[in-house]
C-alpha cells in the first residue's frame, strides 16, 4: 500500500511540474507605455512655440517626427490576454492533473493484473507440480505440514503416498495424524493397521490386529479390515478361522468385486474351496440333506453354470466359478476342458482373456 501512494506522489509532482506554467497569466505591461511619452512631447512642443523657444517650421517637423513615432507605438502595442483565457488554461491543468490518473487506471484493471499475488524469488525456480519428482512433492507437503501440524486434509493425503513409497513407520504416523485431526473412521483405521503390518514385514502383529478390530466396529463390512483379520488368524494358524471370514465376505461381495480374486486365492491357500454361488434357497436346503443328495445337488447346479455357459461364454465370473467347482469336485479333466472352452469363448474380446488370465492365476493355474 506504501508504495501505491509513493507513485500517486511521484505521477502528481511530475504533472504539477508541467503544467504549472499553464496556470500563471502573463505579467501586465506598465502603465507608463511609449504612447503616453510621446503625447507629453506634443504638448512640450506647443509650450516651447507659445514661449517663442522654437521657430514654427521646427516646431512643425517635430510634431510630425512625435506623431510618426506614437503611431508606431500603437500599432506595436499588444493586446493583454484576458481574466478567460486565464482561467481556461487552469482549467485544463486541473482536468490533466485528474485526468491523466483516471485514464491510466482505466487502462490498467482490463490490460493489467491488479489482483496478481506476489511471486518471491525463492519461489520462482520453483518448477510446475506436474514436472516435479514425487519426492520433491511429498518434501514439499512434509514441510508444508511441519508448519501446519493441524491440518488434516494434508495428513490424509500424505499417508497413503508414504505407504506406497515404501516408508511405512512415517505413514503409520501420518495415519494417526489424519485420524486426530479428521476423525474416527473404519477406512482410516483400516489404513493405519495395514500400514502398520507393513512396516511390520507383512505380519499383522497385535497393534495391526486391534486397529482392524477398531475398523470392524464402525463398520462390520468394511472389506480391507476382514481381509486382514482373516490374514491375521491364518498367521496364527488357525485356516479355519480365516477361511470362515474370507467365505462370508465373498457371500457379501456382488460378482464384480475387485477383490473377489485376491480373496478366493486366499481361500484356496488356507485349504478352503470357493464353492459355486448358491441361493439362500438352496443353502437352507443343503443343511438338512446327507452327504450324498448335497453333492448330488452341487453337481447339478455345476452342470446347470456349465450349460448356461455354453450358451452365453461372455460370463468371465462365471467360467472361473465353473472351473472352481470341478477342482473342488476333484474332477480335473473337466477344469482343463472348462478352462479350454473359457478361453476359446472369450479370444476375440482382449479384456475378457485378460481377466480370464488373472483369475486363473489367482487359481493357481497357467494364466
Amino acid at each position: 500500500m506504501m508504495l501505491w501512494f509513493v507513485f500517486a506522489l511521484m505521477t502528481v509532482a511530475a504533472i504539477f511540474a508541467v503544467l504549472w506554467p499553464l496556470s500563471r497569466g502573463s505579467r501586465p505591461q506598465n502603465d507608463g507605455s511609449e504612447a503616453a511619452v510621446y503625447k507629453d512631447q506634443l504638448d512640450e512642443i506647443d509650450r516651447d512655440v507659445s514661449a517663442g523657444l522654437i521657430g514654427v517650421s521646427e516646431a512643425q517637423a517635430a510634431r510630425v517626427e512625435i506623431s510618426r513615432r506614437l503611431l508606431a507605438a500603437a500599432d506595436n502595442q499588444r493586446e493583454l490576454p484576458s481574466g478567460s483565457n486565464i482561467r481556461l488554461r487552469r482549467a485544463a491543468a486541473v482536468m490533466a492533473l485528474v485526468g491523466l490518473p483516471v485514464v491510466a487506471v482505466a487502462f490498467y484493471y482490463p490490460l493489467g493484473s491488479p489482483r496478481l499475488g506476489d511471486f518471491p524469488l525463492a519461489q520462482r525456480d520453483r518448477r510446475p507440480a506436474t514436472t516435479q519428482p514425487l519426492d520433491s512433492l511429498v518434501a514439499q507437503v512434509e514441510q508444508h505440514l511441519e508448519n501446519n501440524p493441524a491440518d488434516g486434509r494434508g495428513w490424509s493425503v500424505l499417508a497413503p503416498v508414504l505407504a506406497r513409497l515404501g516408508r511405512y513407520d512415517d505413514a503409520v504416523r501420518a495415519f494417526h495424524n489424519s485420524i486426530t485431526y479428521n476423525g474416527d473412521s473404519a477406512e482410516r483405521r483400516a489404513d493405519l493397521g495395514e500400514a502398520i503390518a507393513a512396516a511390520a514385514g507383512g505380519v499383522v502383529t497385535a497393534e495391526a490386529k486391534a486397529e482392524f478390530e477398531r475398523a470392524i466396529a464402525l463398520n462390520a463390512d468394511d472389506v480391507k479390515a476382514s481381509y486382514f483379520l482373516g490374514l491375521a488368524a491364518e498367521q496364527d494358524g488357525r485356516s479355519a478361522e480365516a477361511a470362515s471370514i474370507w467365505r462370508a465376505m465373498l457371500a457379501k461381495a456382488p460378482p464384480n468385486a475387485p477383490w473377489r480374486p485376491l480373496v478366493q486365492a486366499a481361500l484356496v491357500r488356507v485349504g478352503g474351496s470357493p464353492a459355486p454361488a448358491l441361493s439362500d434357497e438352496a443353502v437352507a436346503a443343503a443343511k438338512d440333506m446327507n452327504e450324498s443328495d448335497r453333492s448330488t445337488m452341487i453337481r447339478s447346479m455345476v452342470d446347470r453354470l456349465a450349460s448356461r455357459l455354453k450358451q452365453n461364454g461372455d460370463d468371465v465370473e462365471g467360467w472361473l466359478r465353473l472351473v472352481k467347482a470341478y477342482m473342488v469336485m476333484g474332477d480335473p479333466d473337466k477344469a482343463k476342458g472348462a478352462l479350454a472352452e473359457a478361453r476359446q469363448a472369450v479370444a476375440k474380446d482382449p479384456e475378457r482373456l485378460r481377466q480370464l488370465n488373472e483369475g486363473l492365476k489367482n487359481l493357481g493355474l497357467d494364466g
